[in-house]
């Protein structure tokens, strides 16, 4: 199937140096761009997304503090 996109001029620039780095045409480019895309899409949406850890930085890592559900609640207010 053939289909039009229109992109930015920098944009284009880049993808064509990338196809051209990759000893690729940009038509195979843009295929396996897509496909790469489309196949990220099928997984379980759990695993797309990652979290690095810790979401806030501790002055203690590895220590987690015993706390109750009144303290931590306390800390968010």
């Amino acid at each position: 199937m053939r289909i039009t996109i229109d992109l930015p001029d920098p944009v284009f620039r880049e993808m064509k140096v990338l196809a051209a780095r990759r000893g690729a045409s940009l038509k195979e480019f843009v295929r396996r761009a897509i496909e790469k895309e489309v196949s990220r899409a099928r997984q379980d949406p759990r695993q797309r997304f990652s979290v690095r850890l810790p979401l806030i930085p501790s002055r203690r890592p590895g220590v987690l503090p015993s706390m109750t559900n009144a303290q931590i609640e306390d800390l968010l207010d």
